[in-house]
């Protein structure tokens, strides 16, 4: 049966989805329900497409949870460097906004903590190995560049990375256990800085 030409002006044309859109939803579901919340039908829902569109883009699911977390290191991480890198030119002052943004964003969204928690997974523990390594050599650099030999500048590297981690999980898994404010991330900060 030919649809009426009256009814195809009417009808919203529906946007072409790529496979970030695809990849962005599939963050944000694993940011609310963890691994688990990657499912096809409800993404589709959630976009407003069908199942055929995923299709076009993805093989399988794991291919998504793959794009989801390459999506992931782009936004955040290199994204992140790259604008803190343009932002400041003092390490110091880059290393402490680093910080205090990767925590503000962390205590708003649980995606990283989700991510730590499906570490069993082979495709979500090689990005968080990769993740893990680019921050921590991020963070050394700035720490060579605030003058501290290589093995100590990587030792605090990996101190300010998991302060970050242990700081996210906690303010998830017991709300208020993490002291509130400013203070408290600037006394981190300037104990990782003190020599």
């Amino acid at each position: 049966m030919n649809e009426h030409p009256a009814n195809r002006q009417h009808r919203p044309t529906r946007r072409q989805l790529t496979a970030d859109d695809w990849a962005d939803a599939a963050l944000k579901a694993l940011g609310e329900r963890g691994l688990a919340g990657v499912a096809v039908e409800p993404l589709a829902t959630r976009l407003g497409t069908t199942k055929g569109s995923f299709y076009w883009h993805f093989a399988n699911r794991d291919a998504l949870v793959a794009a989801a977390l390459a999506r992931w290191e782009e936004v955040s991480t290199e994204r992140i460097i790259t604008a803190t890198e343009a932002a400041e030119p003092d390490p110091g002052a880059r290393l402490a906004a680093l910080l205090r943004g990767a925590t503000a964003l962390a205590a708003e969204n649980p995606l990283e903590v989700r991510l730590l928690s499906a570490a069993d997974h082979p495709v979500v523990a090689a990005a968080l190995a990769r993740v893990t390594e680019r921050r921590v050599a991020y963070m050394t650099h700035l720490f060579e560049l605030l003058g501290f030999p290589r093995a100590q500048a990587r030792r605090r590297g990996f101190l300010a990375y998991t302060s970050y981690v242990g700081h996210a999980q906690l303010t998830h898994a017991i709300p208020g256990a993490v002291p509130a404010g400013p203070a408290y991330l600037e006394e981190t900060v300037a104990a990782l800085l003190r020599r």
